[in-house]
Order: C-alpha cells, then structure tokens, then sequence
C-alpha cells in the first residue's frame, strides 16, 4: 500500500528521474496548483493528471476511490483546499472546516488504499495560519499546537492541522509515504484579486491599479506600515515542492519560506513603484495594523539544501504582468 520506511527513502530512487510517471496535482487551477503543473511540465514530466472539479469532486469519497482506482497514479500533490480571507471564514466556518477536512481524507486514505501499493508519494500543502496567533518568531516547525490559534481563521487551521496529522498517522501505521510543506505567504499568477476577500500583496497591487488608470491623486493604505511580514513567489513554492517529493520522506511537516521580511510600508512603496503610480500613498494611523511580525523558520528546507531564488521586486512585476494580461483585460 504504498509502504516506505523513512529509513528507507533512498530506496524508492529519484522523483525527479521518474518523468513517464502517472503525477496528480489535485488543485491544479489554483494559485498553487497551477504552479505545480507548470514546473512539472517544465521538468519535462509527460504523464500529468488534472480533473476540473467538474470532472472529479474531490468532497465526494465514492468518486475520489473510483479515480485512483481507475488511474492509479504514482506521486500525489495535495493542492486543492477551499480558501479565503478573514470575512470569507467568518461568514462559511462549517464549509471551511468540512470541505477541507473532506478533500485532504478522500485524497490521502485512497492513496493508501490503491491497489498493490501504485501511489509511491504524497506531499501534503498546507499553510502558516497552523501556528498559534503568539507564536515565537520566527515561527519554528515545533511551535504546532503549542497555543492557541488565530479565531478568524480557526476553521481552515484546523483541518490543515488534521491533514498534517493524518499524514504522520498514515506513515506510522501503514508506512505510507506522506510528507506534508507548509508555506508562507504566497503570491503570483493566478492570484485572488478580488475587492473584497484577497490578501495584503494582491489587494495593494488591484488598488494602485485602479487608482493609475482612473488617475487618482492618492492611496490610502491602513495602519502604520511597520509590520513585518514575509512573502513567498508562488513558482519558488513549486520548486520546493519539487525538491521535498525528491528528497525528504519524513515524519514532520516542513516549512517553506523565503527566510526575506518586508514592512508593509517597503512593500506598499514597490507595488506603487512596479504598477507606476505617480499620486501619494498615505498611512491612516487611526486604523489598525495586525499582527507586528509574522516570519517562518525554514531552516529545516534549508538545511537540506534549498532557498527561494525569485527576488520580490522581480516576482511583484511579473504578479502585476499577469493581472493586467489576465484579470484587467478580461
């Protein structure tokens, strides 16, 4: 069933090597996933699977089964969850703890469970939101489950933190190998830039737009704009995942992130800069600014060898290309 000791990595020979195997990368229309495929088919991997949620309902276990069953594929790569900002959370809790609960446990138990053992790898993505709201920082594989977590996004936490733990619980009962990656966060093409539910990075880059081509005298921008944070190209995610499918099968989840913080002021001023917006940015210091410093400790994806190469002034632009190619244009 897909067994492999941990001791016994080296055994299974190199993902990288095995370009003719069968490879699904469940999500792959997503910010992640999508960047998965992309690297993928840049390896020159030719045996991708893909199913639209339309061809495959990944909620739905009789389906899920059926799939696997009928392709049986070699390498698997968790990347479909449903996700959201602060409001979407609040307002769905029970679809964000359920839908992500149902897709990562049809995915990993009929990985297991697929005839004479066809799934070799499954890596697992999830997300820093993990870690407790006063984590240590940088945020250490370790601080998991050691306080209490961030309410506004509790639901989707959890379900991450069950799939990190089924994946742990998979390997030692039935020696699948499961790895779980935790990224920090992300950006890049196919990005949510929608007004009302995306993150920091995309919203800043949708409200410089808007106010260039409406030719707006200024930006207002909430908070101080000292906190610290850390981002992370969507493509040097893919990389990693990559690197960790050839290279790591062990017990604790790993975490991926650039080891760069930026002030939201820096960043506020690059987006500005990458867009060319020529108005004034301004600070309202009445609202407030959230969480001073959130920064991963990736020295364990370190340690074995791998860093982020895509340098963020150089990822904002290519971020901004592809929103007014593909969201501005369309």
């Amino acid at each position: 069933m897909g067994k492999l000791e941990p001791e016994n990595a080296e055994a299974i020979g190199s993902f990288l090597s095995d370009t003719s195997a069968k490879v699904f990368v469940a999500g792959h229309r997503g910010l992640v996933g999508s960047a998965i495929h992309r690297k993928l088919l840049a390896l020159g991997f030719t045996n991708l699977l893909v199913c639209t949620h339309a061809e495959l309902d990944l909620t739905r276990q009789a389906d899920v089964e059926a799939f696997f069953a009928a392709e049986r594929p070699r390498y698997v790569i968790v990347a479909a969850a449903k996700v959201g900002g602060i409001h979407a959370n609040s307002t769905y809790p029970a679809d964000f703890i359920a839908v992500n609960l149902q897709i990562q446990t049809n995915i990993i138990d009929a990985a297991l469970r697929c005839a004479d053992g066809a799934v070799r790898k499954l890596l697992f993505l999830g997300s820093s939101c993990i870690y407790p709201k006063l984590a240590p920082q940088p945020i250490p594989e370790s601080a998991l489950l050691s306080g209490p977590l961030e309410p506004t996004n509790e639901w989707y936490a959890v379900a991450k933190i069950a799939g990190i733990k089924m994946c742990q619980a998979y390997r030692i009962q039935h020696g699948l190998d499961a790895i779980s990656a935790m990224p920090t966060n992300l950006y890049g093409p196919h990005d949510n830039f929608h007004p009302e539910n995306s993150h920091v990075l995309p919203a800043l880059i949708r409200r410089f737009h808007k106010a260039k081509v409406s030719c707006a005298n200024e930006v207002v921008v909430w908070g101080t704009g000292s906190p610290l944070r850390e981002f992370l190209h969507v493509d040097d995610l893919a990389d990693a995942v990559v690197f960790l499918m050839d290279r790591y099968s062990g017990l604790e989840h790993v975490n991926v992130g650039s080891g760069k913080e930026v002030t939201i002021k820096e960043l506020a001023e690059m987006v500005k800069e990458v867009v060319g917006f020529e108005g004034e940015l301004v600070w309202d210091n009445t609202k407030p600014d959230g969480t001073p410093r959130k920064l991963m400790d990736s020295s364990m994806l370190a340690g074995m060898g791998w860093e982020a190469k895509i340098p963020l002034r150089e990822g904002l632009a290519d971020t901004y290309k592809w929103y007014v190619e593909n969201v501005v244009d369309h």
